[in-house]
């Protein structure tokens, strides 16, 4: 196999692994590949390979780069999984098929309207600021029945919780207090793990594991 597909098929291997050991089936997680800051020729021979779930960071980068591949391969689920500003959220729900980063009230309204606007339902994860620190963006945990509740307030579908634990810490208690707090609520979706954790995200219920530098190598 060229090095993509090897890439693909070692992470696909180590997805099933890592199911197997939590008496999962690897059927239950999506491989969300991260493509951002990546360019075209880069992202190309994932889809050919068979990845067909694909993650950006910045609206702008995605509206620059994906609708000429989507136009050629419109299977493609495209997600957002970076920061998200209130002012782009029309163009995030007609862009993205789910939304990782719903972290304020501003930005649940602003997508309510988009979604209303554009007849159209964007399932979205609740970023959860779940290791407290100042620097990330993320809703507090004690702010989160709040924000679930005017999700469904404004018909937000929200279908799980994201996180990004706190670098070089060990991540596990991080993702079982994430999946803790969505079986509180009622959530059955799990968007946590990247390159470095995915594996234990995945023995602690990941149903999303966003996965960029493993496949792309180190981002120009």
């Amino acid at each position: 196999m060229d090095q993509p597909a090897a890439l693909l098929a070692d992470i696909r291997e180590r997805i099933a692994h890592a199911a197997g050991v939590a008496r999962r089936q690897p059927g239950e997680i999506t491989l969300v590949a991260i493509s951002k800051t990546h360019p075209a020729d880069r992202i190309v021979p994932l889809i050919a390979a068979g990845q067909r779930v694909f993650g950006e960071n910045r609206v702008q980068e995605a509206q620059d780069k994906w609708p000429a591949l989507r136009e050629q391969h419109p299977e493609i689920a495209l997600h957002l999984v970076g920061q998200l500003q209130s002012n782009k959220a029309d163009e995030a729900v007609r862009l993205f098929d789910c939304i990782h980063s719903l972290d304020r009230p501003s930005l649940l309204t602003a997508l309510a309207k988009a979604m209303d606007k554009a007849g159209r339902q964007v399932p979205c994860f609740v970023q959860v600021n779940i290791g407290a620190e100042a620097q990330k963006g993320g809703c507090a945990i004690a702010d989160l029945p709040a924000m679930l509740a005017a999700a469904r307030g404004g018909e937000v579908p929200v279908i799980g919780l994201m996180c990004v634990p706190p670098a070089g810490i060990e991540p596990a208690p991080f993702f079982a207090l994430l999946g803790k707090l969505a079986a509180d609520n009622g959530l059955a979706g799990l968007s946590m793990g990247m390159s470095d954790d995915f594996e234990t995200a995945i023995m602690l219920g990941a149903t999303h594991v966003r996965v960029g530098s493993a496949l792309f190598g180190t981002r120009r």
